[in-house]
Parts: C-alpha cells; structure tokens; sequence
C-alpha cells in the first residue's frame, strides 16, 4: 500500500505539464507512492519551437518535468524524477532494487518511453509540422515502431503483475496515444486492451486526466 502523506504539507514542486505523457507518468507514481501531497503541481506550457524561459531556467534542455526539490535543486528527466521518489516514499518500491524484478520493471519502462518518443515523431510528421515540411517515410516508420510495440505486449504483458514503474509509464503512454488519436492499440489485442482499461480505473489514473494542446 502506498504511504500515507494526507499530513503532509507540499515541500517540492512538480513543474508539469497537462498533456505531456513523461510528466503525467511523474504525478501517477507520486500518487501510487502516497507522495502526491507532497508535491506542488504548477503547469507550464512547453513546445520545442516555443520557449518557456522559466523552464529553461529549471532546465537547460526546456522540458518538462521537473522536480525543485526543497533546497531549491532540479531534477530531470522523469525516470530520475521517479528514482528519486521511490527513495522518498516508505512503502513498496515501484522501481525494485534487485534483479531480476528490477530488469523487467526498467524494460517495461524503457519500452514505454520509446513508445512515447515515436509517437511524439509521429505526430510531428502527420499533424504538428507544416504540410510542405512533412516526410511520410519517417511517419510510416515511426507507426511502425507502435504497431510493433502493441503487438508485442499483447503476447508479453503479465496482466497479474504488482504495478512498476514500468506499468505506469506503459498505460500514462497508451492513453496520450489514445488522447492524441495516435494509432489503435486496442482493436485485435484483448489483454492489451482490458490490462488498459482496468489500469485506466486506478484513482492514479482517473485523478490526472490529460487536457489542453499544445501550442507551438
């Protein structure tokens, strides 16, 4: 069970952002790890071709999240953010410290992020980047690269397991692919699809819907 922090008053603050699948992936563990009032949530819109200097300030490469810890230290990028808590919180570790458990859990993760990562290039060739400047080869490509990854959970994901960081990053991804319109992940893989939805009831989940556009 996840520590309890209800006593807690906010000694860190989350720079965050609404509809970013890495940062969102930050507040789910805070939350699983009993940690969410500890943190300060403050929203800041972030763009590769629109800059945020408070962020830069934060954090040379201007991404979110960030975590200002109370002697005024950040941290970055979100599977740093998440060790850190995991240290912070008292209960069962989300990021396991021994092997074999701990492998699985950075695998799972790992493929979570570059999930993530070609969805994002997917979207910059088939909806953020102007017409003329888009190179379909490189969309097909990173498409492909999600329908693999799909494909592959289906066949691989232990829908009994204890939750890891892995599975937060995992359904935080799927759901910025279903909320962005991405690719279906759900027609044809039954256990992806049902792991998701019940993974998508968790208070966690239901508490940090993604919202807003972003705005380049």
């Amino acid at each position: 069970m996840p520590q309890k922090s209800d006593n807690l008053k906010p000694d860190h603050q989350l720079l965050y952002q609404t509809h970013s699948p890495f940062a969102r992936k930050v507040l789910v563990f805070a939350i699983e790890a009993g940690l969410q009032n500890r943190l300060e949530v403050i929203h800041h819109e972030t763009s590769p071709t629109n800059r945020n200097d408070a962020i830069f300030a934060a954090n040379p490469l201007g991404k979110v999240p960030v975590l200002v810890l109370p002697d005024g230290m950040t941290l970055y990028d979100s599977l740093v953010i998440c060790d850190y808590l995991d240290r912070l919180q008292g209960g069962r570790k989300l990021i396991p410290h021994k092997a074999p458990k701990r492998l699985h859990a950075l695998r799972l993760h790992a493929l979570a992020q570059g999930m993530c990562d070609a969805g994002v290039l997917y979207r910059w060739e088939t909806a953020r980047r102007p017409q003329p400047l888009r190179y379909p080869p490189l969309a097909e490509g990173q498409k492909a690269k999600l329908i693999e990854t799909f494909d592959y959970l289906e066949t691989s994901l232990d829908p009994e397991h204890p939750v890891t960081i892995g599975h937060i990053a995992l359904a935080t991804g799927l759901e910025w692919i279903a909320f962005r319109e991405l690719a279906d992940f759900k027609t044809g893989r039954p256990i992806l699809s049902q792991w998701y939805e019940e993974f998508g009831a968790r208070p966690s989940m239901t508490q940090t819907r993604y919202s807003g556009q972003t705005h380049d």
